[in-house]
């Protein structure tokens, strides 16, 4: 071979070389990859109160299915339409999610390969075309007036290594960030509604009555147990039918008014449209309709011949000093897991069969009984004080403005339980609650769980 060939066949050879040398050297990653960072994800959202709904796109590798859970405002008011518009304490804890969103930044660039999208859990719970079911991260969407939708995100796994830092991408974008985040996003239904259910003081409830009795279904008889009644004497309680030999246990009977006072649901099913009216109208011939009647039975409630409205198992009363009195009455067990709890999605075999019966129906209501205040005062003999300067008034003025002041003070009083009692009604009419297991443990007592023999005096 003469010297220029030589010379061509290794300069062939150092272009191959060269060409491989390119093709397979790691890819840096190009300057425009920072351009962003640093930078709000959402540059034109600056007001957090301007979100008026928050969607959240969950994924359930287990069903292959989407989960998604939002809160709305709708006519002015919060609502949850997963769970038939049931109102939602949701202004405040929207606001500061919607604030946490507001700062979240680009910190770190991580990726431009779709392939890196699994690994980093940003697939999209929402992509149909995604063959994996596996990497699907939580979809979070802001919207404000007019569905302008204010941010949309997916929320990854977390970058080991980097405490507080999770992967985020923007939906129909490749990119992945490492982003520090601390936005609490529950998608609990018990997370967003009311915790206070009852709003009911312990130290306000002076009487209490257990109605312990249950329905035999399946041959209509009422098993009638016992009615314990239970009265606040100054600090202490007594209970009706209890000897000299025994006392109302205090811890117990503090666990079910602490219970009682700090109520709260795990779920709700909506009752048929009048139901609460109709049951309120029955002393007055109003009939309930079949679909009136099913649905109580359904949830575990009948009716008695002569118009009582049972429970499956048994019911409370709870009386407060300004003369308002809840009814629980507790019904069937409520099967399943998650939706089918909170919401009342459609329960298979197989669902109680895997979610034991850990929940049960609650039906509250409520009624004014001014007895339970102190007698009418005596009114004044006349109001003419009013129309005097108070130097003119005469021992007769004076003692009549005392007793107007009385008189006043005990129809304040009146007033104040029976709108009480209407407000609450008002918000029970529409539903029935689904208590949790332990909840119903606490309050569905009998005698022998409160009523214990007093502990022998030493000497």
């Amino acid at each position: 071979m003469n010297e220029k060939k030589k010379t061509l066949t290794f300069a062939g050879v150092a272009a191959a070389l060269l060409l491989l040398a390119f093709i397979t050297a790691p890819r840096r990653v190009t300057p425009s990859a920072f351009n962003d960072q640093g930078q709000p994800f959402f540059a034109d959202f600056k007001d957090p109160l301007a979100a008026t709904s928050l969607e959240v796109i969950d994924y359930d590798e287990a069903t292959g299915s989407a989960r998604p859970f939002k809160v709305l405002l709708k006519d002015g008011k919060w609502t949850i339409p997963s769970h038939n518009d049931y109102p939602a304490d949701g202004k405040d804890r929207l606001a500061k999610t919607a604030a946490s969103v507001i700062d979240i930044k680009k910190d770190d660039f991580r990726s431009d390969n779709i392939a890196d999208h699994e690994a980093c859990g940003v697939v999209d719970p929402l992509d149909e075309t995604a063959a994996s079911l596996k990497g699907r991260g939580k979809r979070v969407t802001l919207k404000g007036g007019s569905e302008q939708v204010l941010a949309d995100f997916i929320i990854g796994k977390e970058v080991e290594g980097r405490e507080g830092f999770r992967f985020v991408r923007v939906p129909g974008q490749k990119r992945v960030y490492a982003v520090r985040m601390n936005i609490d996003i529950s998608t609990k239904f018990s997370d967003w509604i009311e915790s206070d259910l009852l709003k009911v003081n312990k130290d306000d409830i002076k009487q209490v009555v257990l109605k312990d009795y249950s329905i035999d279904e399946r041959r209509g008889l009422v098993n009638q147990r016992d009615v314990v009644v239970l009265d606040k004497k100054d600090s202490d309680w007594v209970a009706n039918k209890m000897s000299s030999s025994e006392e109302v246990d205090k811890t117990k009977i503090n666990d079910f008014l602490t219970t009682l006072d700090g109520l709260s649901i795990v779920g709700v099913r909506v009752k048929p449209a009048g139901l609460s009216q109709n049951l309120e109208k029955l002393s007055e011939g109003v009939m309930l309709t079949q679909a009136d009647v099913m649905s109580l039975q359904s949830k575990g409630y009948y009716f008695t011949p002569n118009g009582q409205l049972l429970s499956n198992e048994g019911e409370l009363e709870a009386l407060t000093k300004d003369g308002v009195k809840y009814t629980l009455r507790f019904g069937e067990i409520v099967y399943g897991q998650g939706e089918a709890v909170s919401a009342g999605t459609e329960t298979s075999e197989a669902d109680i069969a895997q979610g034991p019966g850990e929940n049960r129906y609650l039906f509250i209501t409520t009624s004014f009984d001014p007895k339970q205040l102190p007698p009418e005062p005596k009114k004044p003999r006349n109001t003419d004080f009013l129309t005097k300067a108070d130097s003119l008034w005469t021992d007769a003025d004076r003692e009549n403005k005392k007793i107007h002041d009385e008189y006043e003070a005990w129809q304040k009083n009146i007033e104040k339980g029976r709108n009480l009692s209407n407000e609450l009604n008002a918000r029970f009419a529409k539903w029935y609650y689904v208590i949790s297991a332990a909840s119903f443990d606490k309050l569905h007592l009998q005698r022998r769980d409160l009523v214990k023999a007093k502990a022998a005096k030493t000497s």
